[in-house]
């Protein structure tokens, strides 16, 4: 590992070739806030792609291309006279500062729930208005859930027991079943998005990202899948004129190939 020193001087050196890029290259001439931020989405989401995978060496590579996308909006900034990065080192410093007391002053905590907590409160005494305000609009629903239910238990608005969390599964399933039998379609989708945030709150309460989780078995189906079209395929045979019950035949035998090669 680098030390302190050697770290200086690597982010130095991006910042020069940031400024050289914006002098020289055509394209980075050409970006723009707005034109940076559905790419920088799209890097957010190959780290995370990265992480799920495990992947140390894709980790740190994403890791660079998100450090570049800061770097960047730190030099557009600065050439419009709003800010530099050294402001926006600056800004995250003291927010960091301020919300950790336990730290850097002498306020007192057990465990990473009073953290959390505390983090909640302080939050508050910056002038927002809600808890609910660090929550980005543009998440996905998924994940926007999860960071809601997170902020509304930093100020103690939560179940006490995980068993509670599953009986609000178990009647928010119901619900959505008797809205299924009245086949009322606007009714339908409010009670299933009701079972979502409910599930999605059980698997808060067990210790489960449920954005990961999905993703992961969406990987699986998609390892799965290609599999069984690849087995057909050599078998000379069309996927579109098979049955269900001829692609379930072959939809398990692609499920035992993955747990063999485990």
């Amino acid at each position: 590992m680098h030390n302190k020193q050697e770290k200086l001087e690597a982010f130095s050196k991006l910042l020069d070739i940031m400024d050289d890029l914006r002098v020289g290259c055509p394209w980075d001439k050409k970006q723009t806030f707005d034109s940076l931020r559905n790419l920088t989405i799209e890097e957010v989401y190959e780290l995370a792609d990265a992480i799920i995978e495990k992947n140390p060496e894709e980790i740190k590579k994403e890791l660079g291309d998100l450090l570049l996308h800061i770097v960047f909006y730190a030099k557009l900034g600065s050439e419009k006279g709003y800010f530099d990065i050294a402001d926006v080192a600056q800004a995250i410093n003291e927010k960091l500062i301020f919300r950790h007391p336990h730290i850097y002053g002498d306020v007192k905590v057990k465990d990473d729930k009073e953290v959390k907590e505390n983090w909640e409160k302080l939050k508050l005494k910056e002038g927002k208005n809600s808890v609910l305000e660090g929550v980005p609009k543009s998440l996905p629903a998924m994940v926007k859930a999860m960071r809601l239910q997170e902020k509304a238990k930093g100020v103690g608005f939560d179940w006490e027991h995980q068993e509670q969390v599953w009986e609000k599964v178990l009647e928010e399933l119901n619900e959505f079943k008797t809205e299924v039998d009245r086949q009322d379609p606007k009714k339908m989708e409010e009670e299933f998005g009701d079972v979502l945030f409910s599930l999605i709150n059980y698997a808060r309460f067990a210790g489960i990202d449920p954005e990961a989780a999905l993703e992961k078995t969406n990987k699986k189906f998609i390892k799965r899948f290609q599999i069984l079209e690849n087995k057909i395929k050599e078998e000379g045979k069309d996927l579109k004129n098979m049955n269900i019950d001829e692609m379930e035949q072959y939809w398990q035998k692609a499920k035992k190939s993955i747990d063999e090669n485990k």
